[in-house]
């Protein structure tokens, strides 16, 4: 249940998607792609911006605040979207890779880097982890193949 970020990085770093349903940042599916449209470009560019001068100076991944009875059977009943772009951030890729090979269980899907930055892994359905085609899928943060996601993502490979 675990998938690596290696190749052309700093730091070669390992996804567990089993712990991200506690985690602050997870968006709920619902959400992910109705809460894109209603932002434009420069909100996201400076949001990323800022999120990047607050990693630099925190160096610290963020803290999870205490979870009460009523939010933790919610969370047990929602399905979970993660954004990818905090875990590229913290692998520091090199300036010069481009693509990126998701490996999975069917076969490899080579993407743009920039796409890749633009996406989420689904990592629960209904509180669950994804056992059957996971551990994750992979959704364009645009909705652009939200009836066909990429399944079974095992690894990721920058090149």
């Amino acid at each position: 249940m675990i998938i690596p970020i290696i190749g052309n990085v700093t730091y070669s770093i390992t996804l567990d998607p089993t712990v991200w349903i506690f985690d602050d940042r997870k968006i709920l599916l619902d959400e992910a792609f109705t809460s894109l449209d209603k932002q434009d470009e420069t909100e996201d560019e400076l949001k990323k911006a800022s999120e990047v001068w607050d990693r630099a100076i925190e160096k610290a991944p963020p803290v999870n605040r205490s979870i009460s009875r009523m939010e933790g059977n919610k969370i047990l009943e929602n399905s979970y979207v993660m954004p990818i772009n905090y875990f590229l951030d913290n692998a520091e890729i090199n300036p010069k890779a481009e693509t990126a090979t998701l490996v999975t269980n069917d076969e490899d899907v080579e993407m743009p880097l920039h796409d890749l930055y633009r996406s989420c892994f689904l990592f629960s359905v209904e509180g669950k982890p994804l056992k059957e085609d996971g551990p994750v899928h992979l959704y364009y943060m645009d909705g652009s193949n939200k009836e066909d996601p990429i399944k079974n993502v095992t690894k990721i490979i920058i090149n």
